[in-house]
């Protein structure tokens, strides 16, 4: 008896949910004048790489009207075939008849793309609409994504023979790639590697990062769309890929007009023979890492004309070594990342499993540039070393944000103690759309004229080609020299 009660219940409430539906459909709107709304009129993706699904984007729709109104179809005008692709109130699909939507309410539509494979070499647009048929007749949206042919590497490459990336399409590098000791990877000039999520690019061999300032080589995460609509890209996210490790045994590499951006860490190297030089970098520009730009362990490196900006670690932390850096800029004032530590940190002592060890560090800083938000706290420079075995520095005619010394560590430089006092074209935030521009902004921020002359004779031309001899003001610090906003 029981079971027959709740059978007969079951029908009752299916009747009933029938007759409200029945009930919903008989109180549609035939009125002409009633139109859909919608929260855009086109529906734009960001350059899309073919055969990789695009990221989500949604569409309202609204009925602003008294009445309920049947929508009598919801397509894509091209049937399916542009590689757009739709999901109706949890249906997927290219065509959906008879929704339903309430007086005064609103439904969701979102939006995929996957792009087809194609011949060109820069993006090709593919468009398409989608198409409602309501009261007022025909009503659509448009649809717009470019598609970018790549090379793609998915799980892993490793090479074991010298080869070049050329610049004739974009690499997507899906898994990390492994440079084997005794080959060399050159990156030609114009190349892009668009790294994915905890990527690596990992050289035991050695590296050639041969970019030019007209096409330089650019390595950055694969996101080409926004975290906030039109305010804060990806791009401009630290954290979107893992970053590049040069092991113990690479050695020779050379990075010149090389953009590394927005990993988790920058470059690292690990300890080899500080006798040796390991990598030389020239008119580069390493920034926005979730971590450490420039690491390295007893080892020897040569950076010249360079940027190493923003970071929630160090700009460049040392650990034993011999390091120099000319005409660079150090900075940090990064906003998206809570910092963790001073722009510099030079160490030469340190513990490993409860010993402490000692490795020799010698390091100069001449024409540089180094400052941050911690100029008015605890400084942009920190030291640790050995109580008997001191580190052998020296600052040559630099801009230091930390406290004022006299020692024969430091000639001819200037302190700040305030981190607004280098006026800079641009330090992110909303205002900016999180975007930096450490070049001068006016003929009074610091360091302008006040570069060891002597020493700009071997750089003469800055990291975006200004010469530096030629300035009416007199050589600049830092990686970028001066230059009026009118002029360039």
């Amino acid at each position: 008896m029981k079971k027959a009660t709740l059978f007969i219940s079951i029908i009752l409430s299916a009747l009933s949910l029938f007759s409200a539906c029945n009930g919903l459909e008989e109180h549609y709107s035939t009125n002409p004048n009633y139109r859909l709304t919608f929260s855009t009129d086109t529906i734009s993706f960001d350059t899309v790489f073919t055969t990789i699904g695009s990221a989500t984007k949604q569409l309202m729709v609204y009925n602003p009207n008294a009445e309920a109104m049947n929508i009598q179809s919801i397509m894509l005008a091209s049937g399916g075939e542009s590689g757009f692709r739709l999901n109706v109130d949890g249906r997927k699909g290219d065509y959906f008849d008879n929704v339903g939507i309430l007086e005064e309410d609103s439904m969701f539509i979102f939006i995929e793309v996957t792009v087809d494979p194609n011949d060109a070499n820069q993006p090709l647009l593919v468009e398409d609409s989608i198409v409602f048929m309501s009261n007022a007749g025909r009503q659509s949206v448009v649809l717009e994504a470019y598609g970018q042919n790549m090379h793609l590497y998915k799980g892993g490459l490793e090479i074991t023979r010298d080869t070049t990336f050329t610049n004739d399409l974009p690499h997507l590098v899906y898994d990390s790639i492994t440079v084997a000791q005794g080959a060399t990877l050159r990156l030609a000039k114009g190349t892009t590697l668009y790294m994915h999520d905890k990527a690596n690019l990992i050289v035991s061999g050695t590296l050639l990062s041969e970019g030019t300032l007209e096409e330089p080589v650019t390595i950055r995460g694969d996101r080409l769309d926004f975290v906030l609509d039109n305010i804060l890209p990806y791009d401009r996210t630290p954290g979107q890929w893992g970053g590049i490790f040069f092991k113990d045994e690479s050695m020779g590499n050379r990075m010149e007009h090389t953009i590394v951006r927005n990993g988790t860490t920058g470059i690292t190297l690990e300890t080899s023979t500080p006798t040796e030089q390991k990598i030389e970098i020239s008119n580069c520009q390493f920034t926005n890492m979730q971590s450490n730009v420039f690491s390295a362990s007893n080892c020897q490196a040569l950076i010249t004309n360079t940027e190493l900006s923003n970071a929630g670690g160090a700009i460049a932390c040392l650990v034993g070594g011999q390091y120099q850096f000319t005409h660079c800029t150090l900075v940090n004032f990064m906003r998206l990342v809570e910092r963790s530590s001073s722009c510099v940190g030079l160490v030469n002592s340190y513990t490993h499993e409860g010993e402490t060890l000692y490795t020799p560090l010698s390091v100069r800083f001449d024409n540089c540039l180094i400052d941050g938000s911690y100029a008015t706290g605890t400084g942009e420079i920190s030291f640790r070393e050995d109580e008997t075995n001191p580190i052998d520095y020296h600052f040559n005619h630099c801009v230091l944000a930390t406290e004022a010394q006299t020692d024969a560590h430091f000639e001819e430089v200037l302190f700040v103690t305030d981190s607004a006092a280098p006026i800079y074209r641009m330090t992110g935030g909303e205002a900016n759309r999180y975007q930096f521009d450490f070049r001068p902004d006016t003929v009074i921020s610091l360091g302008v004229g006040k570069a060891d002359p002597e020493v700009t004779t071997q750089y003469p031309i800055d990291r975006l080609g200004i010469n530096r001899i030629e300035s009416s003001n007199g050589p600049t610090i830092g990686a970028y020299e001066y230059v009026p906003k009118e002029a360039n």
